[in-house]
Parts: structure tokens; C-alpha cells; sequence
């Protein structure tokens, strides 16, 4: 089964899909090893990973190359957070023929105009595409996929933005019918309340995807009630590995030794897992074994 079917069908078959954040193939096959239904391959994250700002600062190429090595390491469907789709309509559509070939299950794109900034960012003026012109990306990223199963997820900012909830239901029927696989609503409440009242509003037939950086209270069964598909923890494996890092050194630079913070590591051993390195060394033992059948090795 592709992992786009199988993104698919889990969708339609469980009653919430969690989608854990990655920024590179060491965090994604941590995602999948931990249990989780599928990999998020986050801009904010993998733009922090470059020391760069979530402002559509890095190409549709090196996002591509970055999450395209998360899909080689790991066995589940990787969404892809593609911001505003790199540009216009013929940019999506070329961004949803390199990414479908990649094999990602998905993708999503936003209706922030670009350059776009990060949603959470504060005191900070997030400005919307007209309607038209984002139900036109949509319709060029449905038009360019070749798989059914390859899902393209609509993300409005009409909260983020001040914009109301009637906008942001507006929107989303829009977006439904330009084509759109999911809807992602986002919300910088500090509570689910504003989330919930848009779900409980919502007729439509498309999946609902949250993203509860903001409201991380928010309990599972909670969006289950609220008929909420799919969750994305989309930064926290980042804001856990920079605040590990963080510690570490400072305790590195003042310590007589690495033994003080050595509890604080993974082992090798754990490393050398993830990595699959008896892999590699039971393979050159079998490829060994067969060369001395063959006489080459006495």
C-alpha cells in the first residue's frame, strides 16, 4: 500500500490520526519508531534547523531535498508543510508534481499571501490572498496530482488573521470545493474554545486538522468529540531537541569532564539503532560468507 492510501484510508477508518514533527530523517524515524500515524515535516522547524526565520526564506528545493530524506528513512505517510505553495498557481502545481514523485503523502498550503510569517509570530500583520486567488492554488494542486490518494490540505489563517469566524467557515466551503482533501484550521487562542466553535459550525464533509501549539491542554478525546480527524504536534520535538542542546552545553562548557552530563545523552547503542547500523554489519557478514563460498576469500 502507498503511504498515500494508507494516509488516506487511516483518515477515514480511525477516529484521530496524530502527526508528530520532524525536521530531519533522524527526528521522522523518531516520529515512527514512538507510534504516531505520520510525520509532519514542519517549515518553522525545518527553517530553525538553517537559523533562518519561517518567512519563506528557504526554496521549494531544499524543503523538498530535506523532507524527501524524512520518506526514505521512515515507513509511514510524511505530510508536507509547503506554506503558500512556493508562489502562484503554476508554482503549485509544479510543487505538487515534485513532491507526489517524492512519494510524501501530502502537502499543505496556506492562504497567507507571500512572503508569509509564522502564525504565531506576535505584533505581527498576517495578510491574506483573496479567496479567488487561493481556491485557484487549489485547483492547480488538484489539477497537477496524478494519485488520488495524494492529499492536498487547506490551511486558513481567517482566525489567525482577526478575521472571524464567518470568514473562516467562508473560506473553508470554498476550499472544499476548489478540491481540497482536509481542512487545517489554526488558532492563536490560548484555549480550544475559538477551534471548537468552528468545528461545531462546520458542514462540510472534509477532515478538520488542528494544530493546539497554543492550547496544548486541549485532551484527545476532546477533539474526538468535536469530530476533529487529525492532530499535528507540529514544533515540539524541535522546542524539546533545542532546549536539550541548550542545557547540555552550557553544562559542557563549565564541567571537568563529559561524565556529569552523560546521563542527559542517549547512548550509542541507541544511536547506532535509529541509525540501523547491525544492519549494515550482519550484510557484510552475509556478502563475507558468500565470497568464501565463491573462493574468493580462503
Amino acid at each position: 500500500m502507498m503511504k498515500s492510501e494508507k494516509l488516506r484510508k487511516d483518515l477515514g477508518s480511525k477516529p484521530l490520526l496524530k502527526v508528530g514533527g520532524a525536521f530531519d530523517a533522524m527526528s521522522a524515524k523518531l516520529v515512527e519508531v514512538t507510534g504516531f500515524d505520520a510525520i509532519w515535516a514542519g517549515s518553522f522547524a525545518i527553517s530553525a534547523t538553517h537559523a533562518l526565520p519561517d518567512a519563506s526564506i528557504l526554496t521549494m528545493t531544499e524543503f523538498l531535498n530535506i523532507t524527501s530524506n524524512m520518506v526514505d528513512a521512515c515507513n509511514i505517510p510524511v505530510i508536507a508543510d509547503c506554506d503558500t505553495g512556493f508562489g502562484g498557481p503554476n508554482n503549485v502545481s509544479h510543487m505538487v508534481k515534485k513532491y507526489e514523485k517524492a512519494g510524501i503523502a501530502a502537502v499543505c498550503i496556506e492562504d497567507q499571501v507571500f512572503p508569509k510569517q509564522n502564525s504565531l509570530l506576535q505584533n505581527t500583520k498576517h495578510e491574506l490572498l483573496s479567496e479567488k486567488d487561493f481556491v485557484a492554488k487549489i485547483i492547480a494542486a488538484k489539477e497537477a496530482k496524478e494519485n488520488e490518494n495524494f492529499m492536498i490540505i487547506a490551511r486558513t489563517e481567517a482566525l489567525i488573521s482577526n478575521l472571524g469566524m464567518k470568514e473562516a467557515i467562508k473560506r473553508a466551503i470554498a476550499y472544499e470545493k476548489a478540491g481540497a482533501d482536509a481542512i487545517l484550521i489554526h488558532s492563536k487562542k490560548e484555549t480550544p474554545t475559538e477551534i471548537f466553535e468552528f468545528a461545531d459550525t462546520w458542514e462540510g464533509t472534509l477532515p478538520l486538522v488542528v494544530v493546539p501549539t497554543l492550547y496544548p491542554s486541549v485532551k484527545i478525546n476532546e477533539l474526538i468529540s468535536h469530530r476533529i480527524k487529525m492532530v499535528i504536534y507540529a514544533n515540539q520535538t524541535l522546542r524539546t531537541a533545542h532546549a536539550s542542546m541548550s542545557e547540555v552545553l552550557k553544562q559542557l562548557i563549565t564541567s571537568e569532564s563529559i561524565a556529569e552530563v552523560s546521563k542527559h545523552m542517549s547512548t550509542m547503542e541507541e544511536i547506532f539503532e535509529l541509525q540501523e547500523m547491525y544492519k549494515i554489519k550482519n550484510r557484510a557478514e552475509k556478502i563475507e560468507k558468500n565470497l568464501k563460498k565463491m573462493g574468493y576469500i580462503t
